[in-house]
Parts: structure tokens; sequence; C-alpha cells
């Protein structure tokens, strides 16, 4: 399901039952790869799939972890980190730093939606 909103497009990709705690899952919303991450206080974040880094399509494969109070994922290819909640690199393991793009997440109920980022409006991409 996709929705129009005034300023963003809004898809339903799941409902939280369909995650597990701590373990990536993909979803594709038009041609885009989105990795979301359900954490154990119950917060679910999603980031492109796409890791900056080694080029593939493999966050969702990530190691998950924190970084004082941030949640992370460690790419499971070269094991830069990320700020789940940001995207931002925060250990580049001495390349430079990258980013991965962040998608909100609004949980209705069970159901998650996720809102594509303001760059990314055209669903196609």
């Amino acid at each position: 399901m996709t929705v129009e909103t005034e300023d963003r497009t809004a898809v339903r990709v799941c409902t939280i039952h369909d995650l597990v705690i701590e373990r990536g899952s993909a979803a594709l919303i038009g041609n885009e790869q989105v990795a979301l991450f359900l954490l154990a206080d119950g917060n679910v974040h999603a980031v492109s799939n796409f890791d900056p880094f080694s080029g593939a399509h493999v966050m969702s494969r990530g190691i998950v972890g924190t970084r004082g109070d941030a949640p992370t994922v460690a790419s499971p290819m070269h094991k830069q980190v990320f700020d789940l909640r940001t995207g931002e690199c925060l250990d580049a393991q001495g390349k430079e730093p990258a980013h991965l793009e962040v998608w909100p997440v609004i949980r209705d109920g069970d159901e998650l939606v996720v809102l594509r980022p303001l760059n990314r409006e055209n669903p196609e991409d």
C-alpha cells in the first residue's frame, strides 16, 4: 500500500511481527532496497540497504549494536559502523566517511509504514 501525504509518500512495508529483534530485514520500495531493524526497546529504524563502502545491498545483514546511546549497524562486508537514527558513519575503518540514507518509520498499530526520504519522492527511484 502506498499513500500520498502532503509532503511525502508513505509505504506500508510489513507488520512489527514480521521483524526479528536485533536482526535486519530487507524491503523493496519501487527500485529502492531498505533495511529495517527492530531493536530490543521496540523502536524500528529503516536505512538504505546499500553499503556505500562495498557497493553491495547488504546492510540488512549487518551487525546491530550501540555506540553510547546510538543504535548502530555494522556493515557485514568491511565493518563500517552507522548510526541507525541519522545514517552517519561512526567508524569508517580508515576510509573516507559516507552515510546511509534514513527512511523515517511510522508504527500504526502493528503495521509499519516508511516515509520516502525528502530527496527520494519518485516511487520508481
